[in-house]
């Protein structure tokens, strides 16, 4: 293999977490001497996703934001609740905007270096990791894996959820929508023995993201999702409407073990790291609290496979997931306890997983306990 095949750092995938990755690697002064490659199969000049978040004040993506809420809305039918975020604003990116940032940024670094191909394998020894695409093999003494891995499918012991939606960019007629304040969940939609919920991000009076969500085992045929954004949009009197655009997404919620895929010279980052918050979906701010640990830990030369520690936060996911898998038809009604007996804002630290113990505790006597306890003898060897 030759020197050019050669790189200190390989990331795999070119994805949110990849470029996360790659730009804080990049950015600290402490990897300037390193070659890096980041090697993706697409050239990321499409708008396929939204990335929602919050966080307090200012933060480092705010020149590239699309939108910005300090209220929010909690609908169903056992609880609704109009609340101010403050002190955390919640914030959207679309994807393309996304992209173009971080590779306009990434352009500019001199040890860096993209490599649009297609991975067909990855195996390790004792001190490389091998990266094998359609046309040549690249090898590093770390590599870095965002590419799915779906061994979480081939077990029974740990539930497996998938958070699957289509959501709508619309343009409606009327002026249905109200620009300061987003709607994070409306139960009102029908659950047909499932968690369903719309998702609402308002741009303006007349123009924003509608979608349809479940947090459930198996997703829908398409026409499905589509007919509820629909009905929905009828129900609240949009008049015409037109599609600007759309988005679709499939995304695991498991308390799987990731981390037993990782070697000494393998990390797998994102959803197929496991940095995916089992019991929401969420990613985006997950991965940049990972990252953050993973770059400190990089510098203390350990072995990769030895990063990945569990939280209590996992704890406490792995037993929510138990509970919506098996009772999935109450996730209504565990979502409507938490948000009835909470503040948003200590909601919203707990999903940071910034919450303190008290307030764990407190929060968990929002749910059923005789649910959680079952799941808490059921897990207890996992725990």
């Amino acid at each position: 293999m030759s020197d050019e095949n050669f790189y200190d750092i390989i990331i795999c995938g070119g994805g949110i977490t990849g470029l996360l990755l790659a730009k804080k690697i990049t950015d600290d002064i402490y990897f300037k001497n390193h070659k890096i490659a980041l090697i993706e199969k697409e050239d990321k000049n499409k708008n396929d996703r939204t990335i929602s978040f919050w966080e307090e004040g200012k933060g480092d993506w705010d020149s590239i934001i699309c939108g910005s809420w300090n209220k929010a809305n909690f609908i169903s039918d056992e609880y609704e609740s109009s609340f101010e975020l403050k002190p955390y604003t919640y914030k959207t990116i679309r994807g393309i905007d996304f992209y173009n940032y971080f590779k306009k940024d990434l352009s500019n670094k001199n040890n860096f270096k993209i490599v649009k191909d297609n991975i067909l394998k990855i195996r390790s020894d004792n001190s490389f990791s091998y990266v094998k695409t359609i046309n040549k093999e690249y090898k590093a003494p770390r590599v870095f894996s965002s590419i799915p891995n779906l061994e979480y499918k081939n077990q029974t012991s740990i539930p497996v959820l998938q958070q699957h939606f289509i959501g709508w960019f619309v343009k409606t007629e009327n002026l249905i929508f109200d620009p300061n304040k987003l709607i994070f969940m409306d139960f009102s939609v029908p659950q047909k023995g499932n968690t369903r919920f719309m998702y609402i991000l308002p741009f303006d009076r007349n123009f924003a993201l509608v979608e349809y969500t479940l947090f459930s085992k198996k997703t829908l045929e398409k026409e499905e999702y589509e007919y509820n954004i629909k009905q929905y949009l009828e129900d609240k009197n949009a008049g015409e409407f037109k599609v600007v655009e759309k988005e679709a997404g499939s995304i695991p919620m498991t308390g799987y073990n990731f981390s037993k895929h990782n070697n000494s010279t393998l990390l797998n980052i994102g959803t197929s790291g496991g940095w995916t918050k089992a019991s929401t979906g969420f990613t985006f701010k997950k991965s940049i609290n990972k990252i953050e640990h993973l770059i400190q830990y990089l510098k203390s030369n350990k072995s990769l496979d030895k990063f990945q520690n569990k939280t209590k936060f996992d704890f406490y996911d792995l037993l929510f997931l138990d509970v919506l898998y098996h009772h999935n038809e109450k996730g209504k009604s565990l979502f409507s306890g938490m948000f009835k007996k909470n503040k948003p804002q200590r909601i919203f630290r707990f999903l940071d997983e910034k919450s303190t113990f008290s307030e764990d505790v407190h929060l968990m006597l929002s749910f059923p306990i005789g649910k959680f306890v079952k799941a808490l003898i059921k897990n207890f060897t996992i725990l």
